[in-house]
């Protein structure tokens, strides 16, 4: 785990300091409340767009993620090491089966992991059926999470990311526990887990808003 692959990187390690730096800046300078339980073990999963605040929310607890190999995946591997996060290196499209295997083995050691579900490319809001199969053989159940801005920018990217900017609102929800058992179909679970994300996401929306 943890391993880092351009390591005498220099633009790796300054842009990847300056974003840690960033989201304690928007964490000290935000009004962010959260609803349900997130120190519950499972497998952490939010949408890629909303993904910055769950990172600093979950910072320390040692979470597990899957970073691509990739010079991309080099700046998020970085980052989630300096907020206490471990990681394995690969990709689920691309040796996807590899990289289950290698979060599988890390969860039956005791350490819950963090996903995804929609990423790195997409299509946006679609649980992608390695996540479900995760759950199965991990044998950890899903824990659902969303994440609302009131101030962000919006990127250009496939799943419009929302960036966030200081001083304003964030407003978290973590939904209940979603166990997946070895027998249960896998495209039925996805869609499910799809309208549980979608659900909380307009929750954590309307939290917001009322504040």
């Amino acid at each position: 785990m943890n391993e880092l692959l351009y390591k005498n990187s220099l633009p790796h390690a300054l842009l990847s300091t300056l974003a840690w730096l960033y989201v304690h800046l928007i964490a000290l300078t935000s009004r962010i409340s959260v609803k349900g339980d997130g120190t519950f073990p499972g497998i952490y999963t939010i949408w890629h767009r909303q993904e910055v605040l769950m990172i600093y929310l979950q910072r320390g607890r040692g979470l597990v993620g899957l970073i691509s190999k990739s010079k991309d995946g080099e700046y998020m591997a970085r980052i989630l090491r300096r907020f206490g996060f471990a990681f394995v290196r690969g990709s689920t499209t691309s040796g996807g089966f590899l990289s289950l295997r290698a979060l599988i083995k890390v969860a039956r050691t005791g350490h819950s992991l963090a996903i995804t579900p929609d990423g790195p490319r997409g299509p946006v809001f679609k649980v992608q059926p390695g996540a479900i199969y995760l759950a199965q053989k991990a044998g950890l159940p899903v824990i659902p999470c969303a994440c609302a801005l009131s101030k962000k920018k919006i990127l250009r990217s496939w799943d419009k990311y929302q960036f966030p900017l200081p001083f304003g609102r964030i407003q978290t929800v973590y939904g209940a526990p979603f166990y997946v058992a070895e027998t249960d179909d896998v495209p039925a679970k996805a869609a499910e887990l799809e309208e549980i994300l979608n659900t909380l996401t307009e929750e954590a929306e309307r939290l917001l808003n009322t504040r």
